[in-house]
């Protein structure tokens, strides 16, 4: 079991990813790795395809994508929930 939670920030560089990424690594414990990816590469387009993120800003925890980020959009008790702030054991 890893002693680190990986968070992947998928973001376009508008005002509203922005946001997103302050809120984050404001959330983020001393378990949390947070990592911004830009959209405008192809590489991270491509990933983001496989993972069926259908809304930019998204993200990604240890590889799944939140579930706050499959539909209308990131929420702060969603992300919570999928552990980010909650240092592991």
């Amino acid at each position: 079991m890893s002693n680190t939670r990986h968070i992947e920030i998928l973001s376009a560089g508008c005002q509203v990813c922005e946001d997103l990424i302050a809120l984050v690594k404001q959330m983020a414990c001393s378990s949390c790795e947070v990592t911004v990816l830009n959209m405008k590469d192809q590489a991270v387009a491509s990933r983001a395809i496989q993972l069926g993120i259908r809304t930019i800003p998204a993200v990604v925890v240890d590889g799944h994508l939140a579930e706050c980020c499959s539909g209308s959009g990131p929420r702060e008790s969603v992300l919570r929930a999928a552990g980010i702030g909650t240092p592991l054991p």
